[in-house]
């Protein structure tokens, strides 16, 4: 698979690379795909406690911006796809999203999925953000 191209930013992702052994995304020709991102700190990969639900889900969308920007996007504006699980799927946490994504693409509409869960990996954590890019020239 040497046409792959593998990254994990440093802190919590190179950890979860090593620990748990998958990578943060890949870069395959001119699309780049990441693994689910949560409203953890990127550094050290601790949930805040008592952390807002908009809070969570804004540090989410960071940490896709910083996944994706790692390997050499230019972030959200790149992404054409996004699938969202949320462990706590109601009309605000839905609200919260539209938001978002109108903020972090202004300019275009990506496809999305949204799925409730009833649990995600990290004890505490609500919501988990994977998505697709396209990265041109």
């Amino acid at each position: 698979m040497s046409h792959l191209e593998y990254f994990s930013y440093p802190g919590f992702g190179e950890t979860t690379r090593q620990q748990f052994w998958f990578n943060q995304a890949v870069r395959i020709g001119d699309r780049i795909e990441i693994s689910g991102q949560g409203g953890w700190d990127p550094t050290t990969g601790s949930l805040q406690e008592g952390i807002s639900y908009p809070d969570e889900i804004d540090s989410a969308f960071s940490n896709v911006d910083l996944a994706l920007k790692h390997a050499g996007g230019k972030g959200w504006p790149q992404v054409y796809s996004v699938k969202i699980y949320m462990a706590d799927l109601s009309k605000e946490g839905l609200a919260v999203i539209t938001r978002y994504l109108k903020m972090w693409m202004p300019d275009h509409q990506p496809l999305l999925t949204v799925v409730g869960v009833a649990k995600l990996a990290l004890p505490g954590m609500r919501i988990e953000v994977e998505v697709c890019a396209h990265v041109s020239g």
